[in-house]
């Protein structure tokens, strides 16, 4: 992301935001609420609700500032929200096969891919049933998120960006996610993680944070910097 300014309506939110993320690494960004965290990670997809005025986002070389979000999608960008949507009618594994699919062009093993999810499903502490039942419909809160780690490990993308996948978890179902994040990183791809809680760095290994305040990074820095966003809050960071 280089040099970007991004609005939703009449509102400039990010203000010349600059930052790049090579595989292998896993970055955190942090910051107020307001900062502009959750539109960073949506800018990177191109939702449609955000609009671009100037800057550019590129991915391996090329400039995918301004494709559509199904085509972003394929070259191995994957997003979980913060709030999952629920999808009545589409089960679990019929979402991921047709997203599989889609992904690599290929045609799904049936059976290939339903032990895939079972195994993931194990590690992931999920109850199988759920590979059956309707994507995210009566769900709780951290089964909703488990089930987007599910979806990142079966997708395997390039860079994973998950935008607050670990608000309003439990100490356990942090970790559980946090186990999700370190089975699917490797040197070849890369995890931008947006959070308010330090929590989720304790059992990762974590290469950059960077403190994101009024729409631009103002401050980047190892895990210690999370540390002390912990103990003293933003206030030093920002902006006049």
């Amino acid at each position: 992301m280089k040099d970007l300014y991004v609005r939703a309506e009449s509102q400039e939110i990010l203000k010349g935001l600059n930052l790049t993320i090579n595989p292998g690494e896993i970055h955190i960004v942090m910051g107020p609420n307001g900062a502009g965290k959750s539109t960073l990670a949506h800018s990177i997809l191109n939702n449609s609700s955000y609009q671009k005025d100037n800057g550019e986002v590129a991915f391996e070389g090329e400039d995918i500032t301004n494709l559509k979000t199904d085509e972003i999608a394929r070259k191995g960008i994957f997003m979980s929200f913060q709030a999952p949507e629920e999808i009545p009618g589409v089960s679990v594994f019929n979402f991921l096969k047709y997203a599989k699919n889609k992904m690599t062009g290929e045609a799904v093993r049936f059976f290939a891919l339903k032990n895939e999810l079972k195994g993931y499903m194990e590690q992931l502490d999920m109850n199988q049933t759920y590979i059956d039942r309707d994507l995210n419909v009566d769900f709780s809160g951290g089964e909703k998120k488990k089930n987007e780690i599910l979806q990142m490990l079966v997708l395997n993308p390039k860079l994973a960006i998950l935008d607050e996948t670990d608000s309003g978890l439990d100490v356990d179902a942090i970790r559980t996610v946090s186990k999700g994040i370190q089975m699917y990183k490797n040197e070849e791809n890369a995890v931008l993680i947006i959070t308010h809680n330090a929590k989720i760095l304790e059992n990762l290994k974590v290469d950059y944070v960077h403190i994101l305040v009024d729409g631009k990074i103002v401050k980047t820095g190892t895990r210690d910097l999370a540390n002390e966003i912990e103990k003293e809050g933003y206030g030093k960071y920002k902006l006049e």
